[in-house]
């Protein structure tokens, strides 16, 4: 593992870390003195943003909420440590330590490294980026041509904006000047239903003068808490972020009967306005099949792919009329296949020529071969859960995988045999529980090494914690 010792800095100091290894070893002090261990492990995880510390919590009363009062020596050990990463420009840091009875702890930092995105709720490594900039395949997918699509017949532009005039008599519309703006920063033609809505209100807060009633005013006339006609944007996949480990095993899919493509964004998804809860409404210019150009779709942000149909033009939506959406009935079988004891039962049922992610989770049965996926066009993703493939070797054969997910144990016996897929744009390592982070790091840096991509650096503090109290 490769082992540094870099300019000094504050999140270098043991002084920083004080704090927060104090309040870690006594949680854990007490199974340790049970155990009759002479010291302890300690690890966790501190971002800007937020941190995993294995902390006891205290349950507050029936009926009410947990206060933050409770663990205010946890948030004060987590700040001074978050001062120190702002200062150093470090987004994320995790730790592993080891303290003995006398309180001397060796604190090992563990990366950052541009080649490695953040664990999540873990000080484990999260997906290694094996190729710089790699996106995985559903990031990559553009929409398909519409060539036959139109407008739907609901489509009323000069109705629209009649009808909105008549809701908001006193808004300021945009201007023809501002709507050519907006289309050229774009680089889109906006489609005439969207340019009779901004006629008629341009949705500016400094319109309204900061009244919030007249504000709900215009969100109640559209039916949509709308943007302003400077804040349209193009919902490209780049705008819906997800990490290389869920996003791998997605899948883009558009049946022939489908409203909307099953994409994860498209350069013809404008995004005009929010629903209240999170979600972008969005004219869709490249639609499904079956859909009509210029249709009002929902882009939800609890889903990293594809838009749900709300209305076949504007006109309908700000008329409040319903959509002429169906339910898709499947009859394929699955992109992605999940195999184990709740769902699928094994690997060759789950095998078909249209597969691209296989994931095999928890199984009590025998290990599975993986035989019978060998040789599919369209396999792209792996992941496995420990103890369940028969011969991880088996992976060597897989040629098309651009992403592969296993345990320590079967990435050495990969790694031991020079067998580590090279067609790999990302891959992770799974580490279940407590696990030591320090083994999963140096395999990691192993994998690293394969591609020549920047390794996770260990950085080592040393201090002592004076007398347990």
């Amino acid at each position: 593992m490769a082992t540094q010792r870099p300019p000094r800095r504050s999140i270098d100091d043991f002084a920083t870390w004080q704090p927060v290894l104090r309040l870690l070893r006594a949680a854990k002090a007490g199974m340790a003195a049970k155990a009759g261990a002479e010291s302890i492990q300690v690890t966790g995880r501190i971002g800007q943003g937020g941190w995993s510390l294995a902390l006891p919590r205290p349950v507050p009363p029936r009926g009410r909420a947990f206060q933050s009062e409770g663990i205010q020596d946890e948030i004060d050990a987590v700040e001074r440590v978050q001062t120190a990463l702002a200062e150093a420009g470090v987004d994320d840091v995790s730790f592993s330590a080891e303290i003995d009875a006398a309180g001397t702890a060796v604190l090992r930092l563990l990366g950052p490294s541009p080649a490695v995105e953040p664990g999540i709720g873990t000080s484990h490594p999260g997906a290694l980026i094996l190729v710089e900039d790699a996106l995985p395949e559903p990031w990559r997918r553009l929409p398909d041509p519409a060539h036959e699509a139109g407008p739907a017949s609901s489509a009323d532009p000069e109705s629209l904006e009649r009808t909105l005039r008549e809701r908001l008599p006193d808004a300021i519309g945009a201007t023809k000047e501002e709507i050519a703006a907006a289309e050229a920063r774009l680089g889109v033609r906006l489609p005439e239903e969207l340019k009779a809505l901004y006629r008629v209100t341009r949705a500016r807060w400094e319109d309204w003068g900061d009244d919030y009633g007249a504000a709900d005013g215009v969100f109640a006339a559209v039916r949509c808490e709308l943007s302003s006609v400077d804040e349209l944007y193009i919902a490209e996949a780049s705008t819906r972020h997800c990490c290389w480990e869920f996003a791998a095993t997605e899948a883009v899919e558009t049946p022939p009967d489908a409203e909307v493509q099953g994409l994860v964004g498209s350069p013809g998804w404008i995004v005009f306005a929010e629903n209240g809860g999170g979600d972008q409404l969005a004219v869709d210019l490249t639609p499904g099949p079956r859909g009509h150009t210029g249709q009002i779709i929902l882009i939800g942000h609890e889903e990293s792919v594809g838009a749900e149909l709300l209305a076949d033009s504007l006109t309908d939506w700000v008329l409040d009329r319903e959509s002429h959406a169906r339910r898709h009935r499947r009859e394929e079988p699955p992109l992605v296949a999940h195999v184990n004891h709740a769902s699928i039962k094994s690997v060759r049922e789950a095998a078909h020529p249209g597969l691209e992610v296989l994931s095999i989770g928890v199984w009590d049965g025998a290990p599975f071969s993986l035989a019978p996926v060998t040789g599919l066009p369209r396999l792209r993703t792996l992941s496995a859960y420990a103890g369940t493939l028969a011969d991880p070797l088996e992976i060597a054969e897989l040629t098309g995988l651009e992403f592969l997910r296993l345990g320590p144990q079967d990435w050495r016996v990969l790694l031991d045999a020079d067998a580590v897929p090279r067609s790999l744009s990302a891959a992770s390592i799974t580490a279940y529980g407590g696990q030591d982070p320090l083994p999963v790091v140096a395999i990691a840096n192993e994998i690293l090494a394969l591609w020549d991509r920047p390794r996770i650096i260990q950085t080592v503090v040393e201090g002592n914690l004076g007398p347990l109290a």
